[in-house]
């Protein structure tokens, strides 16, 4: 097919193709990263009082919990028509949160509408996040740059949707310190899929990469709790790095975990310096995952024979 041996035969062709999807999907990551916690938020809200409202007509329900029965129920059935409004991914429309504006497909151009509206709502003038055109323009780049990098192939394909997906999941855990099972497990199990053909690493290393991901961040945080008391990490940094691993397999693990400490470290010392960042405030570690994947997923080969040499 001529266009696909264009796409093949020109790689600047390509990543300009690479580079406008990706300011496309960054303005739907925009919508992913601002709705997805609040759907989860939904749906744990609903199933916790479902629950509630089953103890409380138990036997041995608490006697407070037997006599708040009439308002849990009263509460239950508010919750319950909140949630027959549909609110997902694609509906409603994405609308100005301050006056309810509808936001009109002129206005949704990655970048070029912010920059037009001056980063202002067009129906009430009020401020617009410089986050959406951030996302867009990292979304845009760095997709621009792996349709470079892998050119008109499988593994373009597989790295677009690993780096779609570790941009959103960092925003989110930016924002909740939540990195929802909704991104890291299917992103698992996308890895190991691309690596039944060896896309990125052969399926050996990408199932023990899985396994040790997973196990190295669990082992240091039970570490950590046993000596200290507290909880240093969440669970959905695990599973971020064990999907980590079944992508780029376990060989690629030690410059991950290496890179995303160092960054983290230089990072929270610059907060608590500069921004006075309070030192009990937590500080997300999924973004440093992220980061430290995407550099190794480029340059993870050079980076271990560099390690290694030096060893």
């Amino acid at each position: 097919m001529p266009l696909i041996d264009s796409l093949r035969a020109s790689p600047a062709i390509f990543a300009a193709l690479t580079t406008l999807l990706g300011l496309l999907v960054g303005s739907f990551l925009n919508v992913v990263i601002h709705r997805l916690p609040r759907t989860l938020t939904r749906d744990w809200r609903n199933q916790s009082l479902e629950i509630l409202g089953e103890w409380s007509q138990q036997p041995d329900a608490p006697a407070q919990l037997v006599k708040a029965k009439d308002t849990i129920a009263a509460v239950i059935d508010v919750a319950t028509k909140s949630a027959k409004t549909v609110y997902n991914l694609v509906v409603p429309r994405s609308a100005c949160p301050s006056c309810g504006h509808k936001i009109t497909a002129l206005e949704n151009i990655p970048v070029v509408s912010w920059l037009f509206l001056r980063g202002r709502c067009a129906g009430c003038s009020a401020r617009i996040a410089v986050r959406y055109p951030v996302v867009e323009l990292l979304t845009g780049v760095l997709s621009g740059y792996i349709g470079w990098h892998f050119g008109f192939s499988v593994a373009a394909a597989g790295a677009l949707v690993f780096c779609w997906t570790l941009i959103a999941a960092s925003f989110i855990d930016f924002d909740t310190q939540l990195l929802p099972d909704d991104l890291t497990l299917p992103l698992l199990w996308v890895g190991l899929l691309l690596n039944l053909a060896a896309v990125f690493s052969p399926l050996s290393s990408a199932v023990v990469g899985a396994v040790a991901g997973y196990l190295a961040l669990w082992s240091v945080y039970w570490m950590f709790k046993l000596v200290t008391g507290k909880e240093g990490m969440g669970y959905g940094d695990f599973k971020l790095l064990g999907a980590i691993g079944a992508w780029l397999g376990w060989q690629m693990l030690p410059a991950v975990i290496l890179i995303s400490s160092l960054v983290g470290a230089v990072v929270g010392i610059l907060l608590i310096v500069l921004a006075r960042h309070g030192r009990q405030v937590p500080i997300p570690f999924g973004p440093y995952l992220a980061a430290a994947a995407v550099i190794a997923m480029f340059w993870g080969d050079s980076i271990n024979r560099a390690y290694l040499q030096y060893f």
